[in-house]
């Protein structure tokens, strides 16, 4: 199952903790376009690889007007750990309790190998200047992911 919320749509208002114990908000960032991207696990091969996408690809990014923030459930130490590894140039949200992650309808039924279980399904939003959701992607191109975001 896909996430319930459709471009044109006001993106739901979320707030969290980032990976120095920061909080931040949606409310925060209005007058930026921002892609939020929802990931299942730091330091896994796939989440490694849109994560490196978008650090390579962040200038360009950055001058189309885009802040990026991840989103996974894990840990604020865990997120550091990955963001120093990878040397990440945006912010990741430490999201356990699932409250972002579940206001965003990206928690579902997943399948690997046969085996089902509940997890994050790897989506993006774009939200424009506004609080307006612009785009979604629900199978990002992990490999060419910020390219995809600025083709629109």
């Amino acid at each position: 199952m896909a996430t319930h919320l459709q471009v044109g749509q006001k993106a739901p208002a979320f707030s969290g903790v980032d990976q120095d114990g920061k909080k931040v908000s949606l409310n925060e960032l209005k007058g930026s376009k921002l892609v939020l991207y929802f990931y299942p696990e730091d330091d896994t091969p796939t989440c490694t690889i849109q994560a490196c996408n978008l650090r390579d690809n962040y200038s360009l990014l950055k001058k189309n007007g885009f802040k990026v923030i991840g989103v996974s459930p894990d840990a604020e130490d865990k997120h550091r750990k990955f963001r120093e590894k990878y040397d990440l140039p945006f912010t990741l949200l430490a999201d356990p309790q699932h409250k972002i992650i579940e206001k965003y309808g990206v928690w579902g039924d997943k399948n690997l190998y046969g085996r089902k279980y509940m997890g994050i399904l790897r989506t993006t939003f774009v939200i424009d200047e506004n609080g307006v959701i612009q785009k979604i992607f629900l199978r990002p191109k992990n490999k060419a992911h910020a390219e995809e975001i600025v083709k629109g």
